[in-house]
C-alpha cells in the first residue's frame, strides 16, 4: 500500500469501527469491506462501493407484499403502501427533541428521471451495516438484536393506539422493501449516520434482479 515504516494508520469497517487485536475475529469476515486510514475520521477523498450479497429470490422482495395491499378490503392501497415507509421515518426521528420533520414529495418531472416518491426526514441515520440489514428480508425492527446491528436499536414499542404516530402505522406489517416495490420498479435509500461524516447510499432495483 505504499505505507512509510513510520507512517501511522488504522484499518476500520465501513462503519468506521477500528480493527483491533481484540475485535479482529468478530469484524473481519469474508467479503467484509475495510478502509485503511491515516485515522478513523479521516475525510474520504472519493466515492467507495460495498458489495452487498442476500440471498432470497427477487420475486420474493418485489412480489410479497401484493398478496396483502390488493387484500385492503376494497380499500385504494397507495396509502397504506406510504404508511410503511413514514412509520420509518418516525421511528428515526422519535428520539429528536427538537422538531421532526418528515417530508413526503411526489416528483413526475420526466426531465430529472423518472416518476418518483421521495420521502425524507431528519432522523438519526443509518450505518452501512444498518442500511444493509434494511435490505435483509423479514428482518423486523423489533427482533434485531446483537451484532445483527438495527436502525431501531433502542426502540421501545409504545402502547397500542390506532393509527397514532408512534411508528406503528404500517398496516399490514410487510416492510419499507415491498411498500416500495409495490408502488414502483426500485428503491434508493441515501442516508447519513448524526455522529458520522459518511454517507451511505443503497440501491435495489427489480431490473437490475
Amino acid at each position: 500500500f505504499g505505507i512509510a515504516t513510520d507512517e501511522n494508520f488504522v484499518i476500520t469497517t465501513t462503519n468506521r469501527k477500528e480493527i483491533t487485536e481484540d475485535n479482529f475475529s468478530e469484524l473481519v469476515q469474508d467479503g467484509v469491506t475495510l478502509y485503511l486510514l491515516q485515522s478513523v475520521d479521516q475525510m474520504l477523498l472519493s466515492a467507495t462501493k460495498e458489495r452487498i450479497d442476500f440471498l432470497p429470490h427477487y420475486d420474493t422482495l418485489v412480489k410479497s407484499g401484493m398478496y396483502e395491499y390488493y387484500a385492503s378490503e376494497g380499500q385504494n392501497p397507495l396509502p397504506f403502501a406510504l404508511a410503511e415507509l413514514i412509520d420509518n421515518s418516525l421511528s428515526a426521528t422519535s428520539r429528536i427533541t427538537g422538531i421532526r420533520s418528515i417530508q413526503i414529495k411526489l416528483l413526475f418531472d420526466d426531465s430529472q428521471g423518472k416518476p418518483a416518491v421521495a420521502v425524507i426526514d431528519n432522523g438519526r441515520g443509518m450505518t452501512s451495516k444498518q442500511l444493509n440489514n434494511w435490505a435483509v428480508y423479514r428482518l423486523s425492527k423489533f427482533t434485531r438484536q446483537g451484532d445483527f446491528e438495527s436502525d431501531h436499536s433502542g426502540y421501545v414499542r409504545p402502547l397500542p393506539v390506532p393509527r397514532s404516530l408512534n411508528s406503528d402505522i404500517s398496516y399490514f406489517g410487510v416492510g419499507g422493501k415491498q411498500a416500495v416495490f409495490f408502488v414502483g420498479q426500485s428503491a434508493r435509500m441515501i442516508s447519513k449516520p448524526a455522529d458520522s461524516q459518511d454517507v451511505h447510499e443503497l440501491v435495489l432495483s427489480k431490473e437490475d434482479f
